[in-house]
């Protein structure tokens, strides 16, 4: 079984997903950062693949990908940094990242390079839906990447009742209609937008993401969804550490108290 779809069988509630960008802050901290996350308590880890031009990304993310690629980063030092982690890191592990440089690495020797070194699943924010029906969903089963579908306040019931009949993993759910960043609280009109959401009752887990940060947002978002994704906050954790492994611990520690 995917440890995706396992993880989500076993917990329904309170799921924390971790975002970082690969070769940030330094370019071999991505091993180091991955296991202090999971000795931290979270559920799933999230690793950005650095991309020059990540569209769907606010400041604090573009920075740290930028730094990343000046560091040397490339999806084939990240593959090689992945070589092994499964020796030492139990929890579901996500890629996410744009099409252009995975189409430039090949479609199928990435999804079997992910197989390989034992990732669960893809974001893809560009990769649009009747492109992957058409041309991808097939290679992904056979490499058994499990691919998680964007929706927004601005997404129509239609639009998400499709996005979940072609799910098998979860439903990241954007909280605005935005770019990534750590914002000051939820706001009345995403709570509506959560709530209308959840009355849905769609078959498939929903993570909240953009815009989480700390104790009080996730749980926030876990009150209407299975838990929440933090990117832009837990970055400003790595950019301003000392300590990686003390301070990625701790920060996750206090987000899920």
């Amino acid at each position: 079984m995917n440890r995706i779809h396992k993880l989500f069988k076993d917990k329904k509630a309170r799921v924390l997903s971790i975002y970082f960008t690969a070769g940030f802050p330094e370019l071999e901290d991505t091993l180091s950062i991955m296991e202090a996350i999971e000795a931290g308590g979270a559920d799933i880890i999230e690793i950005g693949m650095p991309y020059s031009d990540p569209v769907a990304d606010g400041p604090t993310i573009q920075e740290s990908n930028q730094i990343a690629l000046e560091n040397g980063m490339s999806m084939k030092k990240l593959f090689a940094q992945l070589a092994s982690f499964r020796e030492k890191v139990s929890l579901p592990v996500v890629l996410m990242g744009y099409l252009n440089p995975i189409m430039q690495y090949g479609m199928e020797a990435f999804c079997q390079k992910c197989q390989e070194v034992g990732v669960d699943g893809l974001i893809l924010p560009d990769l649009p839906m009747q492109q992957y029906l058409d041309e991808y969903k097939g290679l992904f089963e056979q490499y058994g990447l499990v691919n998680t579908f964007l929706i927004s306040p601005q997404t129509s019931e239609a639009r998400i009742r499709e996005i979940d009949e072609h799910s098998n993993g979860f439903i990241y759910m954007v909280s605005s209609h935005a770019i990534t960043g750590a914002k000051a609280g939820i706001s009345k009109e995403q709570i509506a937008y959560f709530e209308r959401v959840k009355a849905m009752n769609l078959k498939n887990p929903r993570l909240i993401g953009f815009g989480i940060s700390d104790s009080e947002t996730f749980s926030t978002a876990s009150a209407y969804s299975n838990g929440a994704i933090i990117g832009s906050a837990f970055i400003k954790v790595l950019r301003n550490s000392k300590n990686l492994q003390e301070d990625v611990r701790g920060y996750i520690q206090q987000v899920i108290s």
